[in-house]
């Protein structure tokens, strides 16, 4: 009798400020939804995982009303861009930029984001 090979977890990992953050597994992740993860400074980020394989990450909270809500927002994209729009008063946050589209005063922060080890989707059905 063999032993079943041993699967590695592909993780998820924020870029803080000197040092990478893990989140989750990657299979936690579903395509076009988000999940809020508590970072050690008690800040929230909200990360999310394209239809494509493409992972954003960026700060939770919703910088029009203060709660810690765009994990449950809505993904899309305008001009190309992605987005996450607020699931209270619907403005889009670019999940590049962080940049409001609806109002340039506004933006969230942003993280840097990788798997380790490196993943790389190679059948995009999956997703579709």
């Amino acid at each position: 009798m063999t032993a079943a090979p041993e699967k590695t977890a592909v993780l998820v990992q924020l870029r803080l400020a000197d040092a990478w953050f893990t989140v989750c597994e990657l299979a936690r992740l579903t395509p076009g939804r988000g999940v809020a993860a508590l970072l050690p400074d008690g800040r929230q980020a909200a990360v999310f995982l394209d239809r494509t394989g493409r992972l954003y990450a960026v700060g939770n909270r919703d910088p029009f009303t203060g709660a810690a809500v765009l994990s449950r927002g809505l993904t899309g994209s305008a001009g190309g861009r992605p987005f996450v729009a607020s699931p209270l008063l619907k403005q889009r946050f670019d999940l590049e930029s962080g940049a409001c589209l609806d109002d340039e005063a506004y933006a969230v922060d942003t993280y840097a984001v990788r798997t380790t080890p490196p993943y790389f989707l190679t059948d995009h059905s999956a997703y579709i």
